[in-house]
């Protein structure tokens, strides 16, 4: 039997999309939690059934036959067609159905990407996906456009289940593929009248039996869940760790990459006192963890004692699924790129008067030198007030959390010592300071910051946002601006040690700056070419967090072995930086990486913003904020490292910065503006 329906229009959604559509769970910004096999054998059924739609094959509950081979041009589809094409032998619906199944994710990414660039869905950072506003104003206002997720899912779906509507031939196959994956029951209020509808609608069409067949029988369904065949996780010897050169260095993604070789993407290290710590490191297991991990993995579990710290429950750091999105939603104008272009004149000026500290003939530590450097640009642009009397205590007070909460090498009084005491009050401090500056009066004409978004969050939903966790929300840029500095630290450290890269620097920076301080749109991938590849490559040798710590959940194979429920994870994402089928020559800082014949970071193993739905919210600010900073050091001063003969250590907790590491003011190579 050969379904046949006109030939799709170029604003139609193929069958694959309506699936990823209908399964789009708009709280989470992703899926409805569907077992993998079920999925799999769902998606690559809706791409089989397109095929059937558009002639290219014929199918019954026997074979399934090729029709016509010539390219769909749709590159979800090509290939399976292709597959089809070269098989020599007849076969039918359910083994193509489960031999394609491992291809699913791919037509997956294809189905979302379309979806994004007809402008269905919107792309957030952490891989969410939401209706985008053009889809909710045609679903609402019953704008004409095809696409939109009422007009091709939704509504056509429901009315055929509960109005008893006679379906075509796209909506029987919608159904069953959605009962497959069994989450009606998350969509609409299914009785037990509704499911019989559901279960003549799903016999009346041979591809969605197939995939029925699939998934009931399950020939390769062990070999993609969990099962018996798992291997034997290995466990790293206490003393193969501490003799590691690179973990007395204190250089941590080196030090995953180098246990990962000897004893593979999977790994156990038992402390002396601890539970065991389960390690996966390599692009593989950055891809498993990119994408897979929100359904195995949460974040809670660590943090909960570091967030009662501050009095807080539900930090953004701690949330996972609906929460985290709809917080990061809440969050991502503050921490976005256009709204630090809308203040790049400020940004100049909290970068000068930083500067303006700096004499010839100075040596400055490293570390206090950056970090006071871009608090003093963060502070006033994120939250409107100066927090540079307060920075170093809230720094210490929260370094001092996370030591004895997070990786609790410290006791817990060590935490209420009389010092700890005096710095914890910096928070109450700088509270009293946002909040004075931040009433209707004082805030009338300035331009929006983060903290007019958490205070505007908190208001309008205080039971999202209380009272209790705004004193770690407001804190949190400054914690973040730490971070910054640090990254800042080693980026001035790479480019003082080669001079040649130093003078391309400036180079960009002179001609950047030549016509008076540049706008947004001067600052673009060209004009800053040599500083913005010197910046990723940066990030890659000194990741500032090179790891993430999880909670195992639900038990899950992750490249073969299985981790068990309860396990705590540590995903040392960065471990990949360090790998030289990723990276050739990882130790060698090359920016020519990331040129387009290279471009050795398109894969999972670039990863120095982290991981799936916790990736950096503000990465793309902090790549401009680095890449404005270093260029106006470049333009202004000469900078060495002092001594001459330093060799760089790495302070590996609870971020990676630099150890001893100081800077001596050669030159200063022009005025900085009064």
């Amino acid at each position: 039997m050969t379904l046949s329906t006109a030939p799709p229009t170029t604003a139609q959604l193929t069958l694959p999309e309506e699936l990823v559509l209908m399964l789009l769970n708009e709280e989470s910004g992703y899926f409805h939690q569907v077992p993998g096999w079920a999925l799999n054998c769902a998606v690559v059924g809706a791409a089989l059934a397109e095929l059937s739609l558009l002639a290219r094959i014929d199918t019954d509950l026997e074979s399934l036959v090729l029709l016509d081979d010539a390219e769909t041009g749709d590159p979800a589809l090509d290939p399976i067609l292709e597959a089809i094409a070269a098989e020599r032998m007849q076969r039918n619906a359910q083994y193509w159905i489960e031999r394609l199944a491992p291809q699913a994710e791919t037509i997956i990414d294809l189905s979302l990407d379309r979806l994004v660039e007809l402008r269905v869905l919107d792309h957030h950072e952490g891989d969410f996906w939401s209706l985008s506003p053009t889809a909710w104003h045609a679903d609402m206002f019953g704008g004409s456009g095809e696409g939109t997720a009422a007009e091709f899912v939704r509504t056509r779906i429901s009315k055929v289940i509960f109005n008893n509507e006679i379906p075509d031939p796209r909506d029987i196959i919608i159904v069953c593929l959605i009962n497959t994956c069994d989450v009606f029951r998350f969509m609409f209020p299914v009785d037990e009248e509704s499911e019989e509808r559901i279960e003549l609608i799903c016999r009346m069409d041979l591809i969605g039996r197939s995939i029925a067949e699939a998934v009931s029988h399950n020939l390769a369904g062990p070999l993609l869940r969990r099962s018996g065949l798992t291997k034997s996780i290995p466990r790293v010897p206490l003393r193969k760790l501490l003799l590691n050169r690179n973990f007395r260095d204190g250089n941590l993604p080196a030090l995953f990459a180098d246990l990962a070789e000897q004893y593979g993407p999977v790994y156990t290290i038992r402390p002396p006192f601890r539970p065991p710590m389960y390690v996966v490191a390599g692009p593989d297991t950055n891809h498993w963890a990119h994408r897979q991990g929100r359904m195995y993995l949460r974040a809670r579990d660590y943090l909960q004692d570091f967030e009662k710290v501050y009095g807080a429950s539900g930090i953004l750091p701690a949330l996972d699924g609906a929460d985290h999105f709809r917080f990061r939603k809440a969050m991502a104008p503050g921490y976005s790129r256009a709204r630090l272009e809308g203040q790049l004149d400020d940004l100049y000026s909290h970068t000068r008067a930083g500067l303006a500290e700096w004499n010839v003939g100075d040596t400055i530590g490293a570390t206090s030198m950056c970090r006071r450097l871009i608090n003093g640009e963060v502070s006033p642009l994120m939250i409107s007030v100066d927090s540079q009397d307060l920075i170093d205590d809230l720094t210490e007070y929260k370094t001092r959390a996370l030591t004895t909460h997070v990786l609790k090498v410290l006791p817990k009084f060590m935490l209420h010592t009389p010092g700890m005491r005096r710095r914890r009050k910096g928070i109450g401090k700088l509270l009293e300071r946002v909040q004075g500056v931040h009433t209707a009066a004082q805030r009338a004409g300035q331009p929006r910051d983060l903290a007019d978004d958490l205070l505007s969050l908190h208001e309008s939903d205080p039971q999202f946002l209380p009272e209790s966790n705004l004193r770690f929300a407001l804190t949190a840029p400054l914690i973040a601006s730490v971070y910054l500095g640090d990254a800042l630290s080693f980026a001035v450290y790479a480019m003082a040690s080669q001079p040649e890269l130093y003078e391309r620097i400036t180079a960009e920076a002179e001609a950047l700056f030549a016509d008076g301080d540049p706008a947004p749109e001067d600052i673009t991938p060209e004009s800053v070419d040599v500083t913005r590849r010197f910046i990723m490559e940066s990030m890659r040798i000194y990741p500032i967090v090179p790891m993430s710590v999880r909670k195992v959940m639900n038990a899950c194979v992750v490249e073969d072995y299985e981790l068990p429920e309860g396990a705590e994870l540590f995903i040392a994402q960065s471990a990949a930086h360090y790998m030289a089928d990723v990276f050739p020559e990882p130790t060698k800082f090359d920016i020519d990486r990331y040129l387009p014949d290279r471009n050795e970071h398109l894969s999972p193993g670039y990863a120095p913003f982290g991981l799936g739905t916790h990736t950096c919210l503000g990465n793309r600010q902090m790549e401009l904020q680095l890449t404005v900073n270093l260029l106006m050091i470049a333009h202004y001063f000469t900078l060495e490292v002092s001594p001459k003969s330093y060799k760089l250590k790495i302070d590996p907790f609870p971020s990676l910065s630099p150890k001893k590491l100081k800077f001596r003011v050669t030159e200063q190579r022009r005025e900085l503006p009064a």
